[in-house]
């Protein structure tokens, strides 16, 4: 009884759920640059609306808080997963312009909303000293499933020929048939603190909301156009890209929890000062590469970089109050995706002029998170939420 209590805990069921939605996403994300090319012939400035398209439910993300007044955020991670799975399921079906586009939205509508809840979960069921350790822990689970579907796509497409709609489907099929089976076999959980269903902004969560912004600026930049340029400029396969994102989850997987642990120890401030320092230098070189191999070990590194972002999650759920954060969750899902939503479009058309001018504009939004990173205090709390900018929130003022 007490090995099945064990099990059936809410740290299990995160870490099922973080496998679960790579199985979807990373074929997602491994096809679509190779997948929109060869079959819809689309070009830098399809793909940047396309992109942008991807990333307008994660801009709606705020939504998620009303819908909690009707739907417990349990259930609500459950069908977001299975909406994520369905849309790549029908992926390959719609080879069209106007097909990807609309799949795209169905899958990102599940992608984005599980992402909402599943980080307030997260920051309501994990204790505040174990959550960066527990958050390195579940991107090993996320890279153990990503090298899952990256390897298995390189053997189908190297060694059987598979088609682009057999891949969506084995992929996004295995991730229904998993949630199905998960959301059957876990009992309901109850939450600690009952979380607002309105939306909260907050003034002292304001450093919080402007490294969101940035982050969700300068990670379009990669996610759009770093694979693209690999594809674009130098001719990458579908199966070397699988490669790439391969050699990037082993890494995770070998070390994702290890850097988490290092994240809670250093503290949150030295972690994005690492993250931004070495995002300034990548994407600078981003703009001048003309060899194939060292573009490709940028894309690597800066991959690298990601596993940081979990300091701005450990950040603010040192600062929120406890019942903001699904609200909190929900708002900075938003503010990660405003620039997200235009900029891919927007960015599309510079590569069409230069994409060197693309990669320096995401050095430049790095060099601005790595200024405004330096405001965050050696022991972030209730009322010590910055250094040098005195807090009016509560009558708390330990060393900065």
């Amino acid at each position: 009884m007490k090995s099945s209590r064990q099990w059936h805990s809410p740290a299990t069921l995160l870490l099922l759920m973080a496998f679960i939605m790579p199985l979807a996403f990373s074929t997602w994300a491994a096809l679509i640059n190779n997948f929109s090319k060869e079959a819809a012939e689309f070009t830098g400035k399809e793909i940047g609306i396309l992109q942008s398209l991807r990333e307008v439910p994660g801009f709606l993300a705020f939504t998620a808080v009303f819908l909690l007044a009707f739907i417990r955020e349990q259930r609500f991670a459950m069908v977001s997963l299975l909406l994520l799975s369905i849309g790549v399921v029908l992926t390959g079906y719609f080879p069209s312009v106007i097909g990807l586009y609309v799949t795209t939205v169905v899958m990102s509508i599940g992608f984005h909303y599980f992402e909402t809840i599943n980080q307030s979960l997260t920051l309501q069921w994990i204790e505040k000293d174990k959550a960066a350790h527990f958050m390195g822990t579940a991107l090993a689970v996320k890279a153990a499933a990503s090298i899952l579907v990256f390897s298995g796509t390189w053997v189908l497409l190297e060694f059987f020929e598979a088609s682009y709609q057999t891949l969506y489907m084995v992929f996004g099929g295995a991730a229904l048939l998993l949630t199905v089976y998960v959301w059957a076999s876990f009992p309901r959980f109850e939450a600690k603190v009952e979380q607002r269903s309105t939306l909260v902004f907050r003034k002292s969560y304001w450093l919080y909301y402007m490294l969101v912004f940035l982050s969700g600026a300068r990670r379009q930049i990669f996610m759009v156009f770093a694979g693209f340029l690999l594809v674009e400029k130098f001719g990458y396969s579908a199966a070397s890209i699988s490669l790439l994102f391969l050699a990037n989850y082993v890494f995770n997987l070998l070390f994702a929890a290890k850097l988490g642990k290092l994240i809670g120890f250093i503290g949150e401030r030295r972690a994005l000062t690492i993250e931004y320092v070495g995002l300034i230098c990548v994407f600078v070189a981003y703009a001048f590469v003309e060899n194939s191999k060292i573009a490709g070990a940028l894309y690597i590194i800066d991959h690298f970089f990601f596993a940081f972002a979990i300091a701005m999650k450990t950040y603010i759920q040192k600062i929120a109050e406890p019942d903001d954060i699904a609200s909190t969750a929900a708002v900075s899902f938003t503010i990660n995706h405003i620039a997200a939503v235009v900029l891919p479009a927007l960015l599309g058309l510079i590569w069409l002029y230069s994409n060197a001018l693309v990669f320096l504009i995401g050095a430049f939004i790095a060099v601005l998170s790595l200024i405004l990173t330096q405001l965050i205090p050696n022991v972030p709390l209730i009322g010590n939420e910055t250094r040098y900018i005195r807090s009016y929130s509560a009558n708390v003022n330990p060393a900065k």
